[in-house]
């Protein structure tokens, strides 16, 4: 597959081929029909981020199409349209069980704990838990906004602005 790679942090970054990604049992390969780029994708070229090793591909806001699944995957099939937030929780840690995946003990994050959405497939760790099926009538540049942008922003307003409904 074709993907941008950085050999160095704060390199020169690239469009070259690579090895295809393959699904754990718990995960899938998505076909990248859109990413988007984030100030995170910069501290992470910039090596700000301990989980990065080079050679790296970034690129942590998705959508895309399911391409191939792994075995112990339930609820998705390939040719589902999918997106993913920005940390993808493993789903059986305390912090998930009480309902905060976005703060896994065992997270993983597209573009940063592996290589990321700047490719034309990405890996996807613990399917069932992380994937969000993208509706027909939203575009894929809409839905890779939503992982990370919007959550972020939507998180900001409720969970520490504590904006209730009426309030502006």
């Amino acid at each position: 597959m074709r993907a941008v790679v950085f050999e160095r942090f704060g390199g020169p970054a690239e469009v070259r081929d690579v090895p295809d990604p393959v699904p754990s049992d718990h995960g899938v390969v998505v076909r990248v029909e859109a990413t988007g780029l984030c100030r995170s994708d910069w501290h992470g070229w910039q090596g700000h981020d301990p989980d990065i090793a080079v050679p790296h591909v970034p690129g942590h806001e998705l959508a895309g199409v399911v391409e191939v699944v792994g075995g112990r995957v339930d609820r998705w099939r390939p040719g589902d349209r999918v997106t993913v937030p920005f940390v993808c929780a493993c789903g059986t840690c305390p912090s998930c069980a009480a309902g905060d995946q976005q703060v896994c003990e065992r997270q993983t994050q597209p573009g940063f704990t592996h290589w990321g959405s700047f490719a034309e497939y990405v890996a996807l760790e613990h399917a069932d838990v992380n994937l969000v099926a993208v509706p027909d009538e939203l575009s894929s540049g809409t839905a890779a906004a939503l992982g990370c942008r919007f959550a972020t922003a939507f998180r900001a307003v409720v969970a520490r602005g504590r904006v209730t409904a009426g309030e502006w």
